[in-house]
């Protein structure tokens, strides 16, 4: 899936953000720290990784419904499970 060249800067930002905060909870665990800090920042890396699942969902919605030009459109049924899929 193409994801429109509005939305990857946005989404890009998000994972990186995502990757520099996972990166951050990795030290974190070496240096063992407190069990809710790790907990805290874990949860940050979850929610930046969800927001950048939704935004690449959100902006191919619209060419998952109509189908890339050298595949079929997605189904009703393939949708609901790549939503299901960030639940």
């Amino acid at each position: 899936m193409q994801v429109d060249e509005e939305s990857v800067q946005p989404v890009l930002n998000r994972l990186r953000r995502a990757q520099g905060q996972l990166a951050a909870v990795i030290a974190m665990v070496e240096a063992g720290r407190d069990c809710k800090d790790v907990v805290t920042q874990l949860a940050a890396v979850s929610r930046a990784l969800d927001r950048a699942g939704f935004k690449i969902v959100a902006s191919g919605m619209r060419q998952c419904l109509s189908g890339a030009p050298d595949a079929p459109p997605m189904s009703q049924e393939e949708l609901e499970k790549l939503f299901l899929a960030l639940a």
